[in-house]
């Protein structure tokens, strides 16, 4: 946090630095998302791979997450456009839990496993490493500004994360061990997740937990 003793002018520019930096991270945010969706999705409709493809529209609802705090951040007076974005934020993780959760379903019922892909696997392990630095440095930035739309946006990036973890262990799972159940009983656990978050979101308790 800036230290009470800061002259005014002093502590305006670091509450624009952070501002800035918040703005930089959702660009790159975005940015990697849209690379992303546009990947998962075209090889999971290649291999057949539910989970690809709902990896991708994961990726394109953490670009809508993005890029509400992006339009809260380019406004004269963020602080005015918080409640809005922590609105659409919410929305973002309760839609990402209903899609997770029927796709899980659907799998377990079914029996389907996603198909044999390297470039899934890939991009999963990617995003493994990309997410949790992206989602770490504007928790930070969110947290000495005071943002609690951009830590809720964060906690978005951090969740992509824990998907990028279920995709990759049940495409793993499925290509070495034939356990078609892995992976949407990982996903039921992220829709878990989500619900909570969602619910952070809207009430606007995310900024200091």
């Amino acid at each position: 946090m800036v230290e009470l003793g800061m002259p005014p002018r002093q502590h305006d520019s670091r509450r624009a630095v952070l501002a800035r930096r918040i703005r930089l991270l959702v660009a790159a945010t975005i940015a990697y998302n849209v690379a992303e969706a546009l990947v998962g999705l075209a090889e999971g409709a290649r291999v057949s791979s539910t989970a690809l493809v709902g990896f991708g529209l994961d990726s394109l609802i953490e670009v809508s997450s993005a890029a509400a705090v992006a339009w809260q951040f380019a406004g004269t007076d963020p602080a005015a456009r918080e409640r809005i974005t922590l609105r659409a934020i919410s929305f973002s993780f309760f839609a990402l839990a209903a899609y997770v959760t029927a796709e899980a379903v659907h799998g377990l019922i079914t029996g389907e496993t996603p198909g044999r892909s390297p470039v899934g696997i890939g991009l999963a392990a990617t995003s493994l490493v990309v997410m949790p630095v992206l989602s770490r440095a504007q928790r930070r930035a969110g947290r000495e500004l005071g943002s609690r739309s951009a830590v809720a946006d964060s906690k978005q990036t951090l969740l992509c994360t824990y998907l990028s973890a279920v995709v990759l262990l049940g495409l793993l799972l499925d290509s070495l061990l034939g356990w078609s159940w892995a992976d949407p009983a990982a996903a039921l656990v992220v829709a878990a997740l989500a619900v909570r978050e969602g619910v952070a979101a809207r009430r606007g308790d995310t900024c200091c937990d």
